[in-house]
């Protein structure tokens, strides 16, 4: 008697989006509400299915960032954050979705659209602590965006890329603590930015401070990868766990 016919398994595949900016001086995401079901009324990281065989994986991802916050990725730089596929995140059946990245200044208000019925910033602390719910497994791929956010600060220039085209050092030590969740001590924060050639070099201008001090004026260097690196530091919570 011949065997049965092998049949692929029913796979679908999504994508998902972590987008994060800084605004108001805090590390947010982009979270959009969903309209269906499943998780109807819970925020989740925009994103959905391919639409046909014949699209693109990164076109895919572009498509849902468009169509359900309004946000054109043609000027983003999109990354592959990671792959998802654990039985059970969707209750529709076995889906394994891949996830983009990207981190970018001044980004606009999100407009929901398609199958989501708002899209809004967040902050990440809240997304990360629990106290905003979140769909599927977006919890965990929100992590996983902002400790690779959080790792590029360490190895490239990006957190310019948030300062105004003139910045203090102390305004560029603002990015780091917003983004990486810790407060730096600004003696030795100058002094690693110092020890970076080409990461920032002097605009030849000053501007008053609240004190009424005048503070020396940077601007982005050349340089786009930083050697040796803006070592995190540990936050009160990775020390906790490390003396535990």
């Amino acid at each position: 008697m011949p065997d049965d016919p092998w049949v692929p398994p029913a796979v679908l595949l999504a994508v998902d989006l972590v987008i994060l900016t800084l605004r108001d001086s805090c590390l947010q995401v982009l979270l959009v509400e969903r309209g269906v079901d499943p998780h109807r009324g819970t925020l989740a990281l925009p994103g959905g299915f391919l639409n046909h065989s014949e699209e693109d994986l990164l076109a895919a991802a572009r498509r849902e960032l468009s169509e359900e916050a309004g946000l054109e990725a043609d000027h983003l730089h999109l990354e592959q954050l990671g792959v998802y596929g654990a039985p059970g995140r969707d209750p529709r059946g076995r889906v394994v979705s891949v996830a983009y990245l990207a981190i970018a200044p001044r980004l606009p208000e999100p407009i929901a659209g398609t199958d989501a019925s708002d899209a809004c910033w967040t902050p990440t602390a809240g997304a990360l602590s629990g106290t905003v719910p979140l769909a599927f497994d977006h919890h965990r791929i929100i992590a996983d965006g902002v400790e690779r956010a959080r790792t590029k600060l360490e190895h490239s220039a990006l957190a310019t890329a948030f300062c105004g085209p003139t910045f203090t050092i102390s305004e560029l030590q603002d990015v780091y603590e917003a983004v990486w969740g810790v407060l730096l001590d600004p003696r030795n924060f100058y002094r690693k930015v110092q020890s970076v050639a080409g990461f920032i070099v002097p605009a030849d201008r000053t501007r008053k401070t609240d004190t009424g001090r005048p503070a020396r004026l940077f601007r982005a260097g050349p340089r786009t990868t930083l050697h040796p690196p803006m070592t995190r530091p540990a936050s009160s919570a990775e020390k906790e766990t490390a003396e535990a």
